[in-house]
């Protein structure tokens, strides 16, 4: 290893704490080769695509604070890893809007948090830290999205609005599409207070799930918490996603902070996951 990487790695290790578990279960594979770690669900194996979703061990995306040397380092490990080359990565500027784009070429993306496209060899990725990584994939019209779905893109309906762009846009049919949720911050971990609980209430009430999507936090009144992955289920499901072609992860990001970014676990020192889905 030359200097160069040698200082990267040192500084890449001061992020990371030791990462004892595997986070394996029947949808997610924990990969640990190449010295990096990152997660991929079994379905989208199936069908030869890219994808990963990545843990501490390598650092992202802090806003700045982290070395630009260490995340192209670690970015240049990852791509070796997956087999894609660095280039190919085409990544947004995340706002939490329920902004979506389809591409055919790596171009600058700003104020967006979904991004399509149909063309082999353009990796989508966004970041992620609690909130959804929602990847998509319609293996029919061989079609792939990548969507962030934070709480306030959850109320937007981002997820079900991709479904209903790759319908347009490329002849998608919604019975057909796989849908893959992500590590992200689960209900016993999501606590909101009574302006969010509003908004949740108000914006899906129609769904009459209200009493599994929002509980009562116990011994905190005015706390309560919601179940953003039950939403996203329930709203992909009204336009059309079979509920056997979602597949989630079951990780909460809050539970496994010690293998993945949490924002609500590491605060302002939190790192970023990122997620990758590409056609090959």
């Amino acid at each position: 290893m030359d200097n160069r990487k040698e200082k990267c790695y040192n500084i890449n290790v001061f992020f990371v704490e030791e990462v004892i578990m595997d986070l394996s279960n029947e949808n997610i594979i924990h990969v640990k080769k190449d010295g990096i770690e990152y997660l991929q669900f079994r379905k989208l194996l199936e069908y030869g695509l890219v994808n990963c979703f990545t843990t501490r061990i390598d650092g992202f995306d802090l806003d700045g604070r982290l070395d630009k040397r260490v995340t192209d380092y670690n970015y240049n490990r990852l791509c070796n890893s997956l087999g894609i080359e660095r280039n190919s990565i085409a990544r947004p500027n995340q706002t939490h809007s329920d902004n979506i784009q389809n591409i055919n070429e790596i171009i600058k993306l700003t104020d967006m948090d979904g991004i399509i496209t149909n063309t082999p060899g353009i990796n989508l990725t966004l970041s992620f830290a609690d909130c959804t990584p929602i990847l998509i994939y319609d293996p029919i019209n061989k079609v792939i999205g990548n969507i962030h779905s934070g709480w306030r893109g959850t109320i937007k309906k981002i997820g079900p609005k991709a479904v209903i762009k790759m319908k347009e846009d490329y002849g998608s049919k919604p019975e057909d599409l796989i849908v893959c949720i992500g590590p992200c911050i689960k209900q016993c971990h999501f606590e909101v207070q009574d302006d969010v609980k509003e908004l949740f209430e108000k914006e899906f009430g129609y769904l009459n799930r209200n009493a599994d999507i929002i509980k009562d936090e116990e011994g905190k009144p005015g706390k309560y918490m919601v179940d953003t992955t039950l939403v996203i289920k329930l709203t992909l499901e009204e336009v059309g996603i079979k509920p056997e072609n979602i597949y989630d992860s079951k990780i909460c990001t809050v539970c496994s902070s010690n293998v993945v970014h949490s924002f609500r676990a590491d605060k302002e020192k939190s790192g970023r996951n990122v997620a990758i889905i590409g056609l090959r």
